[in-house]
């Protein structure tokens, strides 16, 4: 009864559709990344993301480059939404912005500028400080995360140039 009921689920997960997420796959062979500021953590995720991507490398030069990502904003925003009648704060919202685009060299455009704009409400608290600090930490992360998430399926969704 129990390997029946094994082989039953088994096969209902196969015949669901069920698949383990993959990096996407991009059309093209090499891509630069510009715009962003030196050390940015964005562009350094986005760089693996890319890598991990059996098709396509980037690259540092323009002249080996079939498209350009150009980040026209990379900006990490903070700002007090709530504070007490004594002026504490208490609530913030965080907030990742990146406006890129995507070109080839020549500058045909591929993908128009576009803006991904996510923000995190997070509580604060003076005498927790040192935690809030690293809960800041962590939500800017995921943001960043879900920004590299979201730029890799458009770049996948970029025809083949």
């Amino acid at each position: 009864m129990r390997r029946r009921s094994l082989l039953l689920a088994a096969a209902s997960l196969a015949g669901c559709g069920f698949e383990l997420r993959r990096a996407p796959e991009l059309h093209f062979r090499t891509v630069q990344l510009i715009g962003f500021k030196p050390g940015s953590p964005l562009a350094e995720e986005l760089r693996r993301n890319i890598a991990a991507s059996t098709t396509t490398r980037v690259v540092e030069a323009a002249s080996q480059a079939q498209v350009v990502l150009e980040a026209l904003t990379d900006a990490r925003e903070k700002s007090v939404v709530a504070s007490t009648a004594a002026g504490q704060v208490r609530e913030v919202q965080l907030r990742t912005r990146l406006n890129f685009r995507l070109r080839t060299p020549s500058g045909r455009e591929l993908i128009s500028p576009t803006e991904l704009l996510l923000s995190r409400d997070m509580s604060y608290n003076e005498s927790a400080a040192l935690a809030k600090e690293q809960e800041e930490a962590f939500l800017y992360r995921a943001m960043q995360s879900d920004i590299v998430a979201q730029v890799m399926r458009r770049l996948a969704a970029v025809p083949a140039v």
